[in-house]
C-alpha cells in the first residue's frame, strides 16, 4: 500500500468507528508513524510504506478504537530528529564547500535526497524524520567520492534527468548537459511540422539526445549512433528506462555503416569538439572521470565537424537539415566548414549564458531548382529562410522560458 491509500484505509477504519473529523485523525496517525509534516502526507503521496510502518499504523488505529480516544490523547512522546539531521545537513555542505566543490549546496541536497529516497524538491518535508545508520554511512560514501576523489555528482547517483526524462549514466559515457537541451528543442521544432520525420544522432553517447527528440515526436523515427559499445549498452537501457519505440541505436563510425539510399530529414551531433590545449584545463570532475574520446579530437576541436559536414549531404533529403551544437568559440569556423560543404546557415543560438551553442545549417538549393523565375523579383532565398528560422527559434525560446519559468 502508497501512503494515499493507507491514508483512505485510516480514514475509512475510523468513520466506521464514528470518530469526529476521521480524515484529520488518519493525516495525524500517519504523519506520526512516518515523522513527516502533514503537509508532506499529499507530496510523498505514491511512497511505499514499509511492513514496519503499516504494522504501527494498524497498532495505533486499534488502540484508538478500543480506548475511544483521539490521536493527540493515545500518541506518546516521539524524538523529532529535525534539529539532528539539519546539522548533519549543513556540516555536510561545509565539508564538500571545504573541499572544492563547486556547488556544495546543491550536491548535498542530491546526496540526502537519494540517500532518503525522496525528490530534491520535497527533501525539506522529511527532515524530522530518523535517518538510520545505514543511510548515514551511504551519505557519508557519496560525500567522500564527491569532496575528496572530485568524483561527478551525475556518476554518484547513476542516474541524471535530461529534458525532463531520466537517464542512466556512468563512468566511460559522457554526462547529459543542460546545455545540450537547447539542441534538442531546436530539432523538435525544426521537425514539429514533418511528417513521419526520419532522424540521424551521430555521437549518441547515453541516448539523451535521440531519446529526447523521440519521446516528443511520437511519429518520428530516430536513430542514434556511435563507436562505444558501452555507450550503446546504456542508451538501449535508456530507451527500455523511458518506454521509448521510436528510436534505434547502432554501432557506427560516423556514416561508415549507413545506407547511402536512405535519406534523413535531419542529422543532429553534439560531437567532441574541446580542443587539446583546453582539455588540459578541465575540472578534474571531467578530465578525471568523463571519456576523453567524447570531449575532444586532440586536435583544433574543429575535426568532426569537418568529417560530418563532409558527408552529410549525402544522407540528406534536399529539404533536410544538420544541426550542431559547438564550443562557445567556435560559431564563425563552424559555419565556414558549413558553408564550404554546401548548407545555408539559418541560425545561431545562444545558451543560458550567452555563449554561441548551437548552429542550424540547411542544404543549399541548388540553382537550377529555380529556373523561370524572373530576376526583377530579386528572391533571395537565404535571406527568407533566415528570417523564416528566426521567427521558429524565437517561437521555441518563448516556450522554453514558460518551461523554465
Amino acid at each position: 500500500m502508497n501512503l494515499v491509500e493507507i491514508l483512505k484505509f485510516s480514514e475509512e477504519y475510523l468513520k466506521k468507528y464514528s470518530f469526529s473529523k476521521p480524515r484529520l485523525e488518519a493525516e495525524k496517525l500517519v504523519s506520526y508513524v512516518l515523522n513527516l509534516d502533514r503537509i508532506a502526507l499529499y507530496i510523498h503521496y505514491e511512497r511505499e510504506l514499509t511492513e514496519e510502518e503499516k504494522t504501527s499504523i494498524k497498532q495505533l488505529l486499534k488502540q484508538m478504537v478500543e480506548e475511544k480516544k483521539s490521536f493527540d490523547e493515545i500518541k506518546g512522546e516521539k524524538k523529532d530528529y529535525k534539529a539532528e539531521n539539519l546539522e548533519i545537513f549543513n556540516k555536510s555542505v561545509e565539508y564538500l564547500k571545504k573541499n572544492g566543490v563547486p556547488s556544495p549546496l546543491v550536491d548535498t541536497e542530491y546526496i540526502f535526497s537519494e540517500a532518503l529516497k525522496v525528490s530534491r524538491n520535497t527533501l525539506k518535508y522529511s527532515m524530522s524524520r530518523e535517518i538510520k545508520e545505514e543511510d548515514k554511512d551511504k551519505i557519508r560514501e557519496m560525500l567522500v567520492l564527491r569532496a575528496k576523489k572530485r568524483k561527478p555528482l551525475q556518476y554518484i547517483l547513476g542516474e541524471w534527468e535530461f529534458y525532463g526524462l531520466p537517464f542512466k549514466v556512468s563512468e566511460g559515457v559522457l554526462i547529459p548537459r543542460a546545455d545540450t537541451e537547447i539542441l534538442v528543442e531546436q530539432c523538435i521544432q525544426l521537425m514539429r511540422d514533418i511528417e513521419e520525420p526520419n532522424i540521424l544522432d551521430i555521437g549518441t553517447g547515453s541516448g539523451a539526445i535521440s531519446i529526447a527528440i523521440a519521446n516528443e515526436l511520437k511519429s518520428s523515427s530516430v536513430t542514434g549512433i556511435d563507436i562505444n559499445e558501452k555507450a550503446l549498452k546504456l542508451a538501449n537501457e535508456n530507451k527500455i528506462l523511458n518506454k521509448i519505440e521510436n528510436v534505434n541505436f547502432m554501432e557506427s563510425n560516423l556514416f561508415e555503416k549507413l545506407d547511402k539510399d536512405f535519406k534523413y530529414d535531419l542529422i543532429v551531433s553534439n560531437p567532441p569538439y574541446i580542443s587539446k590545449e583546453e582539455y588540459e584545463t578541465l575540472m578534474p570532475e571531467v578530465k578525471n572521470y568523463e571519456p576523453q574520446n567524447a570531449l575532444t579530437d586532440l586536435g583544433d576541436g574543429l575535426y568532426f565537424y569537418r568529417e560530418i559536414s563532409k558527408l552529410a549531404g549525402e544522407y540528406l533529403k534536399d529539404t533536410g537539415y544538420l544541426a550542431y551544437e559547438i564550443g562557445y568559440n567556435q560559431a564563425k569556423d563552424v559555419t565556414k566548414i558549413l558553408q564550404n560543404n554546401n548548407f545555408d546557415i539559418l541560425s545561431v543560438i545562444k545558451d543560458y549564458g550567452g555563449n554561441d551553442r548551437v548552429v542550424i545549417a540547411k542544404k543549399a538549393i541548388k540553382a537550377e531548382n529555380f529556373e523561370g523565375i524572373e530576376e526583377e523579383e530579386d528572391v533571395n532565398l537565404s535571406e527568407w529562410l533566415w528570417l523564416f528560422f528566426t521567427w521558429r527559434t524565437y517561437r521555441s525560446e518563448t516556450k522554453r522560458a514558460k518551461r523554465f519559468s
